[in-house]
């Protein structure tokens, strides 16, 4: 276990994409890690090749995020390897396109467990690991990072149960912050447009991988709000392309 000095964070969706150069980012931050994934092999790689860059411990652990009672056992491996939690980010999402009219309710499902029960379940079973470690610093608290979409913000043709999964995990972030900023936690939703990951590679054919938002864009604001000190909350940043309107009629 490291001491109670070292920062630590856990990221789900953490072997590849956004949840992968996150976790870079904050390795060399000199932040010790977990990663959860469902593809063991994928995320011993990317452990291995995070540990190797900056040194720092990486502690991977296969789960599903459809599995509450995996999401769970995620929260007590880190606290059994770490002890406390400066930063959870909650990366893992799944998405699929349809319409309202026409989309199985199996499909919205699954949606609605990877994005929105799997995120409130690991929040409630790691609020005790992030309290102690915000008593800790009294500078920064401790943070809570969602991933969350801009289709949560303003609706897109398609992507309806997305994106409602999406609002309710940004309405989760700014309750969350209500509730625990006495303890130092803070919540940050990160409403994102098109990032270039293998999640929009169906929207390629219409959307161009050099007209879409990086990682590493992504990344950088994750890590700027694990900088804020505790008075000071994000609860929603908003992240669109060039030219990208988002407030429709």
């Amino acid at each position: 276990m490291t001491t109670p000095s070292t920062r630590s964070a856990l990221i789900t969706g953490g072997s590849r994409g956004i949840g992968a150069e996150i976790a870079r980012r904050l390795a060399g931050e000199g932040y010790h890690l977990t990663l959860a994934a469902r593809n063991l092999d994928t995320l011993e790689q990317t452990a291995r090749r995070v540990r190797e860059e900056s040194g720092v411990e990486v502690h991977p652990v296969a789960a599903r995020m459809n599995d509450l009672d995996q999401v769970r056992a995620l929260a007590q491996s880190h606290a059994e390897r770490f002890g406390g939690l400066n930063a959870l980010v909650l990366s893992a999402g799944t998405g699929t396109a349809g319409t309202v009219a026409d989309m199985p309710a199996a499909t919205y499902e699954r949606m609605l467990d990877v994005n929105f029960r799997a995120p409130i379940a690991l929040i409630q079973a790691a609020l005790p690991l992030l309290r102690r470690s915000a008593a800790e610093d009294a500078h920064r608290g401790a943070k809570i990072i969602a991933l969350a979409s801009i289709s949560g913000v303003a609706g897109e043709a398609g992507l309806a149960a997305y994106g409602a999964t999406k609002a309710a995990l940004i309405s989760l972030c700014e309750t969350v912050t209500l509730e625990e900023s006495a303890h130092g936690v803070a919540a940050t939703a990160l409403s994102t447009g098109y990032v270039d990951t293998d999640m929009t590679e169906w929207k390629r054919d219409t959307l161009a991988p050099s007209a879409m938002l990086t990682t590493g864009d992504i990344a950088e604001l994750a890590v700027a709000v694990t900088r804020l000190p505790r008075n000071a909350v994000i609860p929603n940043i908003v992240i669109t392309r060039a030219g990208e309107q988002i407030w429709r009629a």
